[in-house]
């Protein structure tokens, strides 16, 4: 059994090979660029732990990841045009560098070479697998859809947001946890509470990565703290603070948020603060913790081959960067 850390490591010496012909370069060399970035490998070391979890990882096990990483890619490339964003892990963004048309692209093509990976598996497999990755592939565009939609909305309700993010964020992980049980030979109930342990550590995920964003240390964080508050975005920490605070400090909160005073984050953490979402949050996420290790304790394996995903749940959902 392989940690967490070994495999991020094993994976990311693999990934670290050419993806795309040379030619058009400038199709493709915008690709490479966007792959050269890094990142945690999260995903695609998932889909290696859910394979691992059941048997020894087998060949095919490094395409599906492979797939799950460039998919991945493909869906950053495609929302920093639509958030606008300069900046990916402090580097320009593929549409910044190159053009937003360019970008549109690379991230088509980026798409288009996943598939290319998951046709490389043993045929046996493919039908699982291209259902779970279609699907998948699907809800994260609707989580997206969601996301944009919620930027037009002062009313977004709690569990709106939670369906939102679980589209948006955990359904990949759950997915690529998923697909390697189906390449480890996992039977169909232990396929599913593999999933649920996966979809609600996301979701856990996400709360702890709003939290930080206003109350993490910068420092660590790698982000101005504030960054969500300073762009109106719809956090489990606002949704939350909007149900529950009083009449005027729900006032003051739409004031804040149409007027972007300087002071703005400062005042809109310190009603965070009057309204305890603070530890409110920290209560949510236990509570998905919870339910994530409450399926992985239902899956039929010996405790020992669960180790390396209790090791990345940590990973995920202690951080305080």
């Amino acid at each position: 059994m392989k940690s967490f850390k070994e495999l991020v490591a094993e994976f990311a010496e693999k990934f670290d090979t050419p993806h795309f012909p040379q030619q058009p370069a400038s199709l493709y060399t915008p690709g490479d660029y966007f792959l050269t970035l890094g990142g945690k490998r999260i995903r695609p070391v998932m889909c290696l732990m859910g394979n691992e979890l059941f048997g020894e990882i087998i060949p095919d096990a490094w395409q599906v990841a492979t797939a799950v990483e460039l998919f991945h890619n493909f869906t950053l490339i495609h929302d920093d045009i639509m958030d606008k964003a300069p900046l990916r892990r402090g580097l320009q963004t593929v549409h910044t560098k190159y053009g937003e048309s360019t970008a549109l692209l690379t991230g088509d093509v980026m798409l288009i070479v996943a598939y290319e990976y998951l046709n490389k598996i043993n045929p046996a497999y493919l039908p699982k697998i291209l259902q779970l990755f279609n699907r998948t592939a699907k809800e994260v565009c609707e989580g997206q859809q969601l996301d944009m939609d919620f930027e037009k909305r002062d009313d977004v309700l709690l569990d709106e947001y939670i369906n939102m993010i679980q589209l948006k964020t955990s359904v990949l992980l759950a997915a690529s946890l998923q697909m390697g049980s189906v390449l480890g030979g996992a039977s169909e109930g232990n396929r599913n509470h593999l999933y649920e342990f996966g979809r609600n550590i996301g979701i856990a995920f996400q709360v702890q990565d709003d939290y930080l964003d206003a109350f993490g240390d910068p420092e660590k964080f790698g982000k101005d703290a504030g960054g969500d508050i300073r762009q109106n975005k719809k956090t489990f920490l606002l949704i939350h603070a909007l149900e529950i605070a009083s009449a005027s400090q729900k006032a003051e909160l739409y004031r804040l948020m149409k007027e972007n005073p300087g002071d703005k984050v400062e005042k809109v953490l310190q009603i965070f603060r009057d309204c305890n979402v603070d530890e409110w949050a920290k209560a949510l996420k236990q509570q998905y913790v919870d339910k994530a290790y409450h399926h992985l304790e239902a899956i039929a394996v010996v405790s020992a081959r669960k180790k390396p995903l209790e090791e990345l749940a940590a990973f995920l959902i202690e951080r305080d960067y």
